[in-house]
């Protein structure tokens, strides 16, 4: 799988869901993938446990209470990086 069709994997679902449950937008994410979603005003806390429920369900993933952090949240891009180091930990622990 190329790395475009591989980054799909992640980015679109999370655009999917800020878009549909979030902002309920019906043209969809209209911000791009670095904008910051709290400067924005894309989501507020509780958008964050949204996306923390989100991520746990969709990528079936564990996401600890310290790690819900703007590092780890507060962008498109920074939220699929974010997925992608704990799959890869869980890959790394089979």
């Amino acid at each position: 799988m190329n790395n475009q069709a591989e980054n799909q994997q992640v980015e679109q679902p999370i655009r999917e869901f800020i878009a549909n449950s979030i902002i309920y937008s019906q043209e969809g994410f209209h911000y791009a993938d670095d904008a910051s979603l709290l400067q924005e005003g894309v989501i507020d806390s509780l958008g964050v446990v949204e996306l923390v429920a989100f991520v746990q369900k969709q990528f079936n993933m564990k996401v600890e209470q310290q790690e819900v952090i703007p590092d780890n949240f507060d962008s498109v891009v920074k939220l699929s990086a974010f997925v992608r180091r704990k799959l890869g930990e869980g890959n790394a622990n089979k």
